[in-house]
């Protein structure tokens, strides 16, 4: 958030002042009411306002370039308070210099969270993957049991000498009267196995 509300009253009579000792004191209030504002500003928690998602400070624009400097000037710790306080001192000249650090620094977190998330879903993807290989391999052993019980099952149909087939053509021969008839190509292999 960029707070421009700081007045400049004092430091407007500070410029007008006629005499050293007038100025003296306009540039006093001056820098009271510069950490006045600051400490204003430091109070309203406005990073914790509506929910939003923001950086923990708070951009004190001075509109006036000399009254940015002569406050950082005049007040060596001014600049370290404010920071102190999670307020950044910005004027004229460096707010587009700041503004766009901040930008840069939002796009760095975006990117950042992009990442973990790309990289949280990459890992849920190759959990998803071992998980559907581990299956489809468990379906690969069933297909080869299926496989076998259906040989052994085969044979007994159609292989050897006492094949179901078999029986079922000599039961035929002998007199019962099917009402269906097994296909020719499947008896022919069934009686062919049965000789060898």
């Amino acid at each position: 958030m960029i707070d421009a509300k700081v007045s400049l009253t004092a430091y407007e009579s500070c410029v007008n002042a006629e005499t050293d000792a007038s100025r003296e004191l306009a540039l006093k209030r001056h820098l009271d009411s510069v950490r006045s504002h600051i400490k204003t500003l430091s109070g309203k928690n406005y990073q914790q306002l509506y929910g939003l998602q923001s950086l923990d400070f708070v951009f004190m624009f001075i509109p006036v370039e000399p009254a940015f400097m002569v406050a950082i000037s005049h007040d060596s710790e001014l600049w370290h308070d404010a920071w102190s306080k999670n307020v950044i001192l910005v004027s004229p000249s460096t707010l587009l210099f700041v503004v766009r650090t901040v930008a840069h620094l939002w796009r760095q977190e975006q990117q950042s969270r992009n990442a973990q998330e790309i990289a949280n879903r990459g890992g849920e993807l190759y959990d998803k993957l071992v998980g559907f290989v581990e299956e489809f391999e468990a379906v690969g052993r069933r297909l080869v049991q299926v496989k076998e019980s259906y040989d052994v099952a085969h044979k007994k149909l159609s292989s050897g000498r006492g094949n179901a087939i078999r029986q079922a053509e000599q039961l035929r021969q002998l007199g019962v009267k099917p009402t269906k008839a097994l296909p020719m190509p499947i008896v022919d292999l069934a009686l062919d196995e049965a000789l060898e």
